[in-house]
């Protein structure tokens, strides 16, 4: 006895209808009748987008075994949907051959570090052997990433060590160089210091000889019978006492006796005649 017999076929999916195991139509989302038991659904396959992650290990041109993890993503084409159900029983384990065939053929042939920048040709790679293989079968692979690329953690850590060795030897050639230039700069800081100095010494030692000129002038003018040599005396005397009493701030003892006034102005007016005597003084 044939009885009609309700289906639901909810969206995004295809129902697979088939009279005494002969295929017989495709049923679109929605309520369809189907005479039972001659006609059944045999099945329901899904239009919605589906990932699968694949992981495989192979090894570089330079001999480094990397981990390689490839996202695909595919989905089944309505009007295919005849070849994806009865043509393939399992997609996934398709679709993770032929990564496992694409990536081990491509990534030998790249040493480490090119392999790290030639993502993209992977996965591009990857991409045109699926479409054109997958597509027979009824399935569209939308795109394919790879989503990671990891070596062994020993090649990990020693690449780390590499980088940070660089690092330190960079650090150190700028800390070199930043204390060349400090030491250079003070420097030129010590030798500016130093001839300023001198420039102020010398300026210093000019402003007491023409102050001493002015006031022996002075002096001779105003005093009646008083010679250059009486206020060279007393000029002199009152230097002595004023450097006594600099040098008796810092608590320090000299020997001190009266001749070494005379003995000192002695000497000053030697030095005096002589220069007179070439010429230096008029």
């Amino acid at each position: 006895m044939v009885l009609p017999c309700c289906v639901c076929i909810k969206t995004q999916e295809v129902g697979v209808v088939e009279d005494l195991g002969s295929f017989k139509r495709l049923l679109d989302p929605g309520l369809h009748l189907i005479p039972f038991p001659l006609s059944q659904v045999a099945g329901k396959l899904s239009l919605r987008i589906q990932q699968i992650d694949v992981v495989c290990e192979t090894k570089t041109k330079d001999n480094v075994f990397v981990r390689v993890e490839v996202a695909v993503q595919y989905r089944v084409i309505t009007e295919s949907a005849y070849d994806a159900y009865y043509r393939l029983s399992d997609p996934r384990g398709q679709i993770q051959s032929y990564v496992f065939d694409v990536v081990r053929s491509t990534v030998p042939r790249m040493e480490l570090d090119e392999a790290f920048a030639s993502k993209r040709d992977i996965a591009s790679a990857t991409m045109e052997q699926l479409e054109s293989v997958m597509k027979e079968y009824g399935y569209e692979i939308l795109n394919t990433l790879v989503t990671d690329l990891s070596p062994d953690a020993r090649v990990k850590a020693s690449m780390n060590e590499i980088n940070a060795s660089k690092r330190l030897k960079e650090a150190a050639s700028h800390k070199a160089e930043a204390d060349k230039v400090q030491q250079v700069k003070a420097a030129e800081a010590d030798a500016e210091a130093r001839y300023l100095s001198g420039l102020g010494v010398a300026r210093q030692r000019k402003a007491i000889v023409e102050g001493l000129q002015a006031s022996i002038s002075d002096f001779s003018g105003s005093v009646e019978g008083v010679t250059s040599k009486d206020v060279m005396d007393i000029l002199v005397l009152t230097q002595y006492f004023d450097t006594l009493g600099a040098v008796g701030a810092n608590n320090l003892i000299l020997e001190h006796e009266p001749a070494s006034v005379s003995m000192l102005q002695a000497q000053v007016n030697k030095t005096l005649a002589k220069n007179r005597n070439r010429g230096f003084l008029s």
